[in-house]
């Protein structure tokens, strides 16, 4: 049996070994974080002695560490959170910025605030590569006036990895008083945060992109930002997020968390090394491939080092998933799924691309476990499967 090629380390990635380790270590042992007994106290000791590991590989107070269940937890509660505060404090606050190619975990809640909250949104547009500038948000923030309770903008995108000026960003909303959130799900681990040094008054994280485990984030929220809390009960973290915490997973979140950062700088050379040998060589094909988003050889800081997104033309992105799949390339495309029926990424129609472009996308996401022979093995199968695509797709239109 062949190993399948992965390369959807975006989506999620390989648990550590040492994550792995510290968690099993952890889930041999009994205690409640909220119990004031000797077990109970040793389970606080490691919830605390994690919540100090993560600030400082973070540029975070330990107060400012709240645990969640991941990014889409910790994006509910930033967003809902606060302009729930904003409401309270003044009705007519009703206001949110809005990246155009923010993750769905942000523009859903959005979305719901529209619809039962009467929330009012300016969308933050971004330039074809996908970034979102500080010239940008300004001009939204003066014609939006003073009614905006949050900006939210996503640190670096998960499908075309651009990454955003968030301290340029975070501090045109401080000028005009705005609380600013991003969504760093796609950062952590991967491009160097400092949550002090961002300006940034809430910040998500989730553990499995960076080698932690599933089902454990966090949000970085200052002590000076008031949030409405979604879930009530025991308030165990800041009284902003309810629940008995999950000691083992937060244990194994503050490892990975740590490893990922010590790591980073050697970690993205080789990467940018394997995502570069990628791009050349899927171009190199003559099948007319072209990268989206912003991207230079040899470069890191516009772009995620292990993020690839190509655009095939006259293919459904579906088409050539399900056909590098059956050839053991496991990647992912840019679209959504809508009741049964493909969509084109929302993120490249905010870029500028037409429907008929962003309908060809194609991501690949390198991670730690990559190898040359893994991005070789997906070039290999491009052509293929792109010729195959490509008269499934001349087939469809010719029949409709």
């Amino acid at each position: 049996m062949t190993t399948n090629v992965y390369l959807d380390h975006a989506a999620t990635t390989q648990v550590r070994p040492e994550v792995i380790a510290a968690m099993a270590e952890q889930m041999a042992v009994v205690g409640n974080a909220s119990s004031l007994h000797s077990a109970g106290r040793a389970a606080r000791r490691v919830v605390e002695e994690s919540r100090e590991q993560i600030a400082e590989a973070l540029g975070a107070s330990p107060s400012e560490v709240i645990f969640t269940s991941g990014g889409t937890e910790s994006n509910n509660i930033a967003i809902k959170g606060a302009f729930g505060r904003s409401v309270a404090e003044d009705a007519g606050r009703r206001g949110l910025v809005v990246g155009t190619t923010e993750h769905h975990a942000s523009l859903d809640p959005v979305e719901f605030l529209v619809e039962r909250h009467d929330a009012r949104v300016h969308w933050l547009e971004v330039d074809h590569d996908g970034v979102p500038s500080a010239q940008s948000l300004r001009s939204t923030l003066e014609q939006a006036g003073e009614s905006v309770a949050l900006v939210t903008a996503m640190w670096a995108n998960n499908e075309v990895g651009a990454i955003a000026p968030v301290a340029e960003l975070s501090s045109v909303a401080r000028e005009f008083g705005v609380p600013f959130h991003t969504d760093a799900v796609q950062a952590v681990g991967h491009v160097p945060v400092d949550f002090a040094g961002s300006g940034a008054d809430l910040l998500s994280l989730s553990g499995h992109k960076f080698g932690g485990p599933q089902g454990v984030g966090a949000l970085l929220a200052r002590r000076d930002v008031k949030l409405v809390p979604l879930t009530h009960g025991g308030g165990q973290e800041r009284q902003i997020r309810s629940g008995t915490l999950d000691v083992a997973g937060i244990r194994g979140l503050a490892a990975a968390v740590s490893a990922a950062v010590e790591e980073l700088a050697a970690e993205n050379d080789r990467l940018v090394r394997l995502r570069d040998r990628l791009v050349e060589r899927a171009l190199g094909l003559d099948l007319g491939i072209s990268v989206s988003g912003p991207y230079t050889p040899g470069d890191s800081e516009s772009r995620l080092a292990g993020n690839v997104h190509l655009r095939v033309p006259d293919c459904d992105g579906d088409s050539l998933l399900y056909l590098l799949d059956a050839a053991g390339i496991e990647c992912s495309t840019g679209s959504a799924c809508q009741a049964g029926v493909p969509q084109p990424s929302h993120v490249l129609l905010a870029m500028g691309y037409t429907q008929h472009e962003a309908r060809g996308a194609l991501r690949m996401t390198l991670g730690r476990t990559t190898t040359e022979e893994d991005v070789d093995a997906a070039v290999a199968a491009l052509p293929a499967a792109v010729e195959r695509a490509r008269r499934a797709h001349h087939a469809g239109r010719n029949s409709a």
